[in-house]
């Protein structure tokens, strides 16, 4: 039986297998969900290396049971890039990418971006991200935290993120070709943009909100990835 049934919770620590929690875990797990001593929780370091363990006294204590596993990373690699909005969205988006497996979360600044942090507001920014990525990751049992990217254009995205493609109407079907996607602000790519050349790929029939469409496609990457959606990769399983 794997770690994942076996165990209620999940934490990220720093060596699995000497697992130290942190006060936050530790409240997390005694005060909020409220478990009993012996209780098995997964320590995982975020790199792919996971150990079963068991809640020791009062909580502040984790045992190893099981000597240490570890996850290979899913193949392809999954990119999501999409140009955050105003408000609370990009927490939303980038929790919900870490659950549905996205590997990289790249973040975007087009032409017609209208969030635009500055450099002191950015580092609040990104590790709040951080943070939100983490706890998602947990709670939908990672054993790989997803790489969070600081703001870059399309451009620069584009040299560096192998496999990219543009989502826009009129595209051909996502596939595995292509890994990775990137999602337009809400007034959709420049002319600028649009003549870098990029694969494009279509999400659907209907006209989509840009952090819907930032699920849609990690949805469908994961679904093709998994098999879930059309074959299975090869090498998958």
């Amino acid at each position: 039986m794997s770690h994942e049934r076996r165990s209620v919770a999940q934490v990220f620590v720093e060596d699995p297998c000497a697992p130290e929690l942190s006060e936050h875990d530790a409240h997390h797990l005694l005060r909020v969900l409220r478990l009993a001593l012996g209780e098995l929780v997964v320590a995982a370091d975020g790199r792919g290396t996971t150990v079963l363990c068991a809640l020791g006294p009062e909580g502040r204590l984790l045992e190893p049971v099981e000597p240490a596993a570890h996850v290979a990373p899913a193949v392809p690699p999954i990119t999501v890039a999409f140009a955050p909005v105003k408000g609370d969205r990009p927490e939303w988006v980038v929790q919900k990418l870490t659950e549905l497996g996205v590997d990289r979360i790249a973040l975007l600044v087009a032409e017609r971006s209208v969030v635009r942090w500055s450099p002191d507001r950015l580092d609040h920014v990104m590790e709040r991200l951080k943070k939100v990525a983490r706890e998602a990751a947990a709670q939908s049992r990672r054993a790989w935290l997803p790489d969070l990217a600081v703001p870059v254009t399309l451009a620069a995205a584009a040299q560096g993120i192998d496999g990219l493609a543009m989502a826009e109407r009129g595209g051909k079907a996502p596939s595995l070709e292509h890994p990775a996607i990137a999602v337009g602000p809400e007034g959709g790519w420049e002319d600028a943009e649009r003549s870098l050349g990029l694969p494009r790929v279509e999400l659907g029939d209907t006209v989509l909100r840009s952090e819907t469409a930032a699920l849609a496609a990690a949805t469908l990457l994961s679904g093709l990835r998994s098999g879930l959606v059309g074959p299975a990769p090869k090498g998958h399983g």
